[in-house]
This record gives C-alpha cells, sequence and structure tokens, in this order.
C-alpha cells in the first residue's frame, strides 16, 4: 500500500511522538516508583529512629529496663484488642500494650512517650520493639495478634545490612509489608507498612499513562496531518504551477514562497533550472534556423547549378566551371557538418585533448607563417614580435587550429592595404598572444555574441567573406579545454584586438 508524503510524514511525526511518550512514561513510572519507595523506607526509617530516640530519653529519665511482653492467653489478648476498638479515633491506630495490670503502673513513663510518638504516625504504621535480648519488648495494637520476626533472624537469612538497617520486605496476615528494621543500643525497632498502598498508587498512575497514550497518539497523528498538511501546501502551488510550464512557455516561473526554508530554496533552484533549460531551447532554435540558413544557402546553389547545367548542353569548359563551383558549395557543407560535429562531440566530453610540452613560440611564427600567403594576396602587412623559447603544455594540433582561426580572421576580416600586428609574451606568468588588426571593427553591442555558433558580424557587412560562423565558437572550446582565456577588443572601423592567454609550462614538465 502506498501512502502520499503527507501521510507518511503524519505517520512518522506519531510514532515519533509516540516513542517519546512510552519513554517518558516509562522514566516516569520508574521515578515515581522509585520516589514513592525511598519516600517510604525514608518514612520509616525516621520513625523507627524517633522511637529508638524517645526509648534512650525516657528509660534515661526513668532509669528501668524495657519490660518484655508476657505470653498470655488467647481471650486476654482479644480482651486487649477489642478494647483497641472501644478507644477514641484518635487512639485507634496503636497503643503500648500493658503485659499485666500489676506492670502497668511501672510501664507508664516510658510506654506514655511511646504512645504520644505513635500518634503522630499513620493508623497503618506497624511498629515493633524488640529488646537487646531478642524479645518483644512491644508492638502496636494493629500487630497484637502476630509478632514480626526481629533484625538478628533477617540478617541471618542474608538480608543486607545497610548502616544498622535493613529494608526488606515480609508477607503479614496473606499482605505484603515494607519493613524497616533500625538497630539501636536501647532496642531495635521494626518499622513496617503495607506496600499495597503504594502498588495501588503505581496500578493508578500506570493506568492512567495507558489510557493516555492511545489519545496522546491519536492527536498526534491528527497534529502531524494538519502539520504535513500546512508544510506541503507550497508544494501544491508548485506542483500546479509546474504542470503549467511547457515547451511553448518556458518563460513562466514557480511562485517562491515568502519563507526562507528549503522549499523556498528548492524553488528557486527549480526557477534557476528553467531559466536555464529556457536558455538553452532558445539556443536549440537559434541553432536550428542558423544551420538551416548556413545549410540552405549551398543547397540552393548545388541545384541552381545543377539543374543549369541538366536544362541544356554544355560545352566541357562551362561544366568543369559548374562541377568546380558545386564542389566549393560542397566543401562549404562539409566544413559545417565537420564544426557541428566537433562542437557537439566536445560539449559531450568525447574529444579527448592530449597534453604535451609545446614549444609555443614556434608553433605561433608557424600560424605566421601559413596566413602569409593570403596576406599578401590582399597586400596586408603582417608584423610579428615573438618572445623566444615560450613553451606551453597542450595537443599541438588543437592549439594550432585556434591561432590559426584567430589570426586568419585578422587577415580575412581587414581590407586590402592594412596591417595585422601578432605579439607573443609572457604577461604575469602565463603566455599571453595578442593579435590586431585595423580591420572593420565590431560593434560593442555585438561583442558579447561573437563566440556564438553562426554568428556573422553584420552580415551585410561580411557577405563576400565565406566563412561557417563556428570559427570562434571552437576556438573557444579549446581555449577552455587548455585553461585559458581569450578577449576580444573593438572600436567600430577601427579594428578589433584579440588577447589569448595560456599557463606556461611547468619547469617539471617534461
Amino acid at each position: 500500500m502506498k501512502f502520499t508524503l503527507r501521510a507518511r510524514l503524519a505517520l512518522m511525526y506519531g510514532a515519533l511522538v509516540a516513542v517519546t511518550l512510552i519513554a517518558f512514561a516509562a522514566i516516569a513510572y520508574v521515578t515515581v516508583s522509585s520516589e514513592l519507595y525511598q519516600n517510604l523506607d525514608a518514612s520509616l526509617s525516621r520513625a523507627g529512629s524517633s522511637l529508638l530516640a524517645v526509648l534512650r530519653k525516657e528509660q534515661a529519665q526513668a532509669r528501668k529496663p524495657l519490660v518484655p511482653v508476657k505470653k498470655t492467653r488467647r481471650a486476654t489478648r482479644e480482651k486487649d484488642l477489642f478494647s483497641v476498638l472501644q478507644q477514641t479515633s484518635v487512639r485507634d491506630f496503636v497503643g503500648p500494650v500493658a503485659t499485666t495490670e500489676s506492670a502497668e503502673a511501672e510501664q507508664d513513663p516510658v510506654w506514655s512517650a511511646v504512645y504520644e510518638h505513635m500518634l503522630l504516625n499513620s493508623s497503618n504504621y506497624v511498629m515493633q520493639v524488640v529488646d537487646k535480648k531478642g524479645a518483644v519488648a512491644w508492638r502496636s495494637d494493629n500487630l497484637i495478634a502476630d509478632s514480626l520476626p526481629p533484625f538478628q533472624w533477617f540478617a541471618e537469612q542474608g538480608a543486607p545490612v545497610v548502616d544498622d538497617r535493613i529494608y526488606t520486605y515480609y508477607w503479614l496476615r496473606g499482605e505484603r509489608y515494607r519493613l524497616v528494621l533500625t538497630r539501636g543500643d536501647v532496642a531495635d525497632v521494626t518499622a513496617a507498612y503495607p506496600a499495597a498502598e503504594v502498588d495501588i498508587t503505581l496500578r493508578r498512575l500506570f493506568s492512567l499513562m495507558l489510557y493516555s497514550l492511545p489519545v496522546a497518539l491519536i492527536l498526534s497523528v491528527g497534529m502531524g496531518w494538519f502539520i504535513a498538511g500546512r508544510s506541503l501546501r507550497p508544494v501544491d502551488v508548485i506542483t500546479r504551477s509546474a504542470r503549467q510550464i511547457t515547451a511553448s512557455n518556458l518563460g513562466l516561473r514557480l511562485p517562491v514562497p515568502p519563507s526562507d526554508d528549503e522549499i523556498a530554496r528548492l524553488t528557486e533552484t527549480l526557477n534557476d533550472m528553467i531559466a536555464r533549460l529556457e536558455t538553452s531551447f532558445a539556443q536549440i532554435r537559434q541553432f536550428t534556423s542558423d544551420a538551416s540558413h548556413e545549410l540552405k544557402t549551398p543547397l540552393a546553389i548545388l541545384m541552381g547549378e545543377l539543374e543549369v547545367a541538366l536544362r541544356r548542353p554544355m560545352r566541357e569548359d562551362e561544366y568543369r566551371a559548374t562541377l568546380a563551383s558545386c564542389l566549393e558549395e560542397v566543401e562549404r557543407l562539409t566544413h559545417v557538418v565537420q564544426g557541428l560535429l566537433e562542437l557537439s562531440r566536445a560539449e559531450t566530453g568525447q574529444v579527448t585533448i592530449d597534453r604535451a610540452p609545446i614549444r609555443f613560440s614556434a608553433l605561433v611564427a608557424d600560424v605566421c607563417d601559413d596566413v602569409m600567403l593570403m596576406a599578401e594576396t590582399k597586400r596586408i602587412d603582417v608584423t610579428t614580435h615573438i618572445e623566444p623559447n615560450i613553451s606551453v603544455t597542450g595537443d599541438r594540433v588543437r592549439l594550432h587550429q585556434a591561432l590559426l582561426n584567430v589570426i586568419e580572421n585578422a587577415v580575412k576580416y581587414t581590407p586590402d592595404n592594412g596591417s595585422v600586428r601578432v605579439e607573443l609574451g609572457v604577461v604575469d606568468g602565463r603566455a599571453r598572444l595578442v593579435v590586431a588588426d585595423s580591420g572593420m571593427g565590431i560593434p560593442a553591442d555585438q561583442l558579447p555574441f561573437i563566440y556564438d555558433r553562426f554568428f556573422r558580424v553584420d552580415k551585410a557587412r561580411s557577405k563576400n567573406i565565406h566563412g561557417t560562423g563556428l570559427g570562434l565558437s571552437i576556438v573557444k572550446w579549446i581555449v577552455d579545454a587548455h585553461d585559458g582565456t581569450i578577449e576580444a577588443m573593438s572600436a567600430e572601423g577601427k579594428g578589433t584586438t584579440v588577447i589569448v592567454t595560456f599557463p606556461l609550462r611547468e619547469a617539471s614538465e617534461v
């Protein structure tokens, strides 16, 4: 089953909240349980310590030993138990157990103080005092029919003793009690309290958590659904807007949310991508148009020449002239196709640049020699100033192609009797080639486009100059592939200057 992103976010949010609540509930339960039992132990410990303090004080004042509780008949014990029920509500808690009527007067100073102390404690406390000989000296009324094992018995059973105290549990009358036995110099005191009361509190807490967690989980999933919906609302807007953008209206843009968050940055990135697509589509359309135009002209010439040749008989020299014209147009078509293929392969990374040390000074001189014939035909004065021993690293064939195109363009677009200047030197640690001509120049508004495919500066002015319009595009690619730079400066009617730089060859290169 597939869930929407909103549903997945809501479920993830709910699961996270559920895990957090369960962990919090578990920690809270353990903490409360530990705190309750620690407080109970502390209360029982204080009760035992307080009772020992009272016994020490009263025994010191009375200077009488504690009198153990004698074994009495069942009827006597029952009578004492019933007498507890007849006491006032304040005395319902605990009270000293008188062994006999004759001994009651002797015990009054001690047991009256004990009784006053026990009134301050909860009626659920169970108290027992055992003298140092192990005999029960006193026990609370709610323990009248039973006795708790003494301190020594628990110690012999292996109960751990911590600071003269034993913390343990004991089953009394079918109920589990928490016991704290305190060993003192006067007597051993046992204070006990039903563990069921703490357990009831913990069960109530557990029930509260058990019933609250599903409610909290449902609320968290609902809140996650709401928050996810609010968060994804801009995505819905972007989706609807994106569906309206097609190849025919790439000028549209996605609405950017006002919040500076991840969705806003994603939208800006998508808008940048759409802008690049728009530029690419425009370039493709322009390229298609230019390529069609560049190919249409030679094809039209070819068709016209061939139609004329087929329409009427021609002499041999006329056939030769027609075939020569056709061959010229075929060569032009070949150059266009080769240039396009080369640029296409370069853009897709299919062209490998061989890198080897090159004597750049000699390469520039060779290129200048190659264009001398064209320059002499147009009576153009070509002056060169080439510093010797300048070397770079790169592909000799590609660099020759780029330099030939730049220098040949300077000669080609310079009128007869003009001049071309070629200089090579080292500037800022780079080989710097300057090619300046006195030609027609390039309008300032057209300079940024001279590296575009099929771009021709003022075609009306250069209609008699043959070219494919791909030369500088290829030059730009070759220069970039060699980590070089190319810059053109021109003033219309005053000529053009092209500056090309390349990194020098490192001394460690062979």
